[in-house]
């Protein structure tokens, strides 16, 4: 199994970035997707989260209204739409795949090895 994601860099704050996860050997329609940060010296935080079927989407309250999470089943890829974005969403945001939409991160079985955020002031 390997994800892989891309999209990340430096954005002016206000900006926007789409990352990309594009996945492989796992059943892509029957995994739930989630997006996770971590910033230097931060615990890991749930950012996004999508069923299997893309019908049921969950958001942390700190990119409500900004981050769109979606999936393309047809190309194995979740998609993190990244608009407004501010410092503090300066982090390395990393895939995950799991049986259930959770915004646990240690419930996830497959994990990507990151994609860096770097929003300037």
């Amino acid at each position: 199994v390997q994800l892989v994601e891309s999209g990340g860099g430096l954005v002016q704050a206000g900006g926007s970035l789409r990352l990309s996860c594009a996945t492989s050997g796992l059943t892509f329609s029957s995994v739930a997707m989630g997006w996770f940060r971590q910033a230097p010296g931060k615990e890991r935080e749930f950012v996004a989260a999508i069923s299997a079927s893309g019908g049921s989407v969950y958001k942390s309250d700190s990119v409500k209204g900004r981050f769109t999470i979606s999936r393309d089943n047809a190309k194995n890829t979740v998609y993190l739409q990244m608009n407004s974005l501010k410092p503090e969403d300066t982090a390395v945001y990393s895939c995950a795949a799991g049986v259930l939409v959770l915004r646990d991160p240690t419930l996830y079985h497959y994990w990507g090895q990151g994609t860096q955020v770097t929003v300037s002031s």
